[in-house]
């Protein structure tokens, strides 16, 4: 049996029950398509576009190190940490205006 991949933003497993999702490094609309994906938990994927804007992470939040410097995320981390590795919940924050 093979370990789960980890989550690069929260570093929790992700166990094949837990909703996942790709993220593009580099939003598809600005340029991305073809660039770098990391697989996420959902719950991370969706806390990452709630906060920032895909001219955001186009420009400054590019890289699983930016995102994890950003503070608002940096607090996300924290609290989804003490969460089980399947754990889902929706974003507080909702999408931000584009």
């Amino acid at each position: 049996m093979t370990e789960p991949p980890i989550c690069p933003l929260c570093d929790r497993p992700i166990p094949p029950e837990a909703p996942q999702s790709l993220h593009h490094l580099v939003p598809r609309l600005r340029g991305g398509k073809q660039g770098p994906t990391v697989l996420l938990h959902q719950i991370c994927h969706s806390e990452i576009h709630a906060t920032l804007t895909e001219t955001e992470l186009a420009r400054r939040y590019n890289t699983v190190e930016a995102l994890r410097a950003h503070p608002r995320l940096a607090r996300f981390i924290a609290w989804v940490a003490r969460r089980p590795a399947a754990f889902h919940a929706r974003s507080a924050g909702g999408r931000r205006h584009r």
